[in-house]
């Protein structure tokens, strides 16, 4: 049965797209077929699947304004079992147009729900914001996962988005659907710090078990991965990130029964 997993904060800078991609690899790592959806208009996660922005001419935008379903723009990659949903840059009046839809907060829901049954896991990418593209993102999917960065403030704004999420569980639940914070995901631990294990027992204390027990270390091997278009898990398979990565893939496995 197919989970889809938003990944969101409205931070940037916190690991959302690396943890998309490197989770997107390591699933399909263990035989899982995974659907990426790229919704950062950054499309920084299409880039770093090696996907040229320039070769395609709708992205997943145009399926929220309904110009465009999903099988018409999905794109399969030299993984076998990872297809992606792009996005583009070049977009504008998005928000605009998807407020003027009667059907605003469930477009991406209807859309997703004709096509996910032939995935195991579906991962959203979502911006560094909580307009009506994450809001999208949220209805359509099972859970959450909240990448937060060990540093300082990285629990600063995360009230904002619990609300949100809070928010779109009380819409989901009319329609007999659950939104769950599916895991909480510690990432860019420097290990010679003091400051990033304050900022773990920080995170642990306020999401008790719904903190993975994975942390993703700092590590140079994610930026150079990201400069040559692939996931970490392909670029440095035995580096720390790479191997945290999988084994991250493993914990979610296991928490979807």
């Amino acid at each position: 049965m197919s989970i889809v997993l938003s990944i969101a904060n409205q931070k940037g800078g916190v690991g959302k797209t690396t943890t998309a991609i490197n989770l997107a690899s390591s699933l399909a790592h263990l035989g899982k077929k995974v659907l990426l959806i790229d919704l950062d208009y950054q499309a920084n996660a299409t880039t770093c699947m090696g996907i040229d922005r320039g070769g395609f001419d709708k992205s997943v935008f145009d399926c929220l304004i309904e110009e465009a379903s999903i099988p018409e723009i999905t794109i399969e990659t030299e993984n076998p079992l990872i297809d992606v949903l792009p996005a583009k840059t070049t977009v504008e009046g998005v928000e605009e147009k998807i407020i003027l839809n009667t059907n605003r907060d469930f477009i991406l829901h209807t859309q997703l729900e004709k096509v996910k049954d032939k995935y195991d896991y579906v991962l959203i990418d979502c911006p560094p914001s909580l307009g009506y593209v994450t809001t999208n993102a949220m209805m359509a999917s099972d859970g959450v996962i909240v990448p937060v960065q060990c540093e300082f403030l990285a629990m600063d704004g995360l009230t904002q988005l619990l609300n949100t999420i809070r928010l779109v569980q009380s819409k989901k639940k009319v329609n007999k659907e659950t939104l769950t914070i599916f895991g909480v995901l510690l990432t860019m631990l420097d290990t010679r710090t003091s400051s990033g294990f304050q900022v773990v027992n920080e995170v642990k204390t306020y999401f008790g078990e719904k903190v993975f027990q994975t942390i993703i270390p700092r590590n140079v091997s994610c930026s150079n991965a990201t400069f040559y278009g692939v996931p970490v898990t392909e670029f440095s398979p035995k580096s720390k990130s790479s191997l945290s990565y999988k084994q991250l893939a493993r914990e979610v496995i296991a928490r979807n029964g």
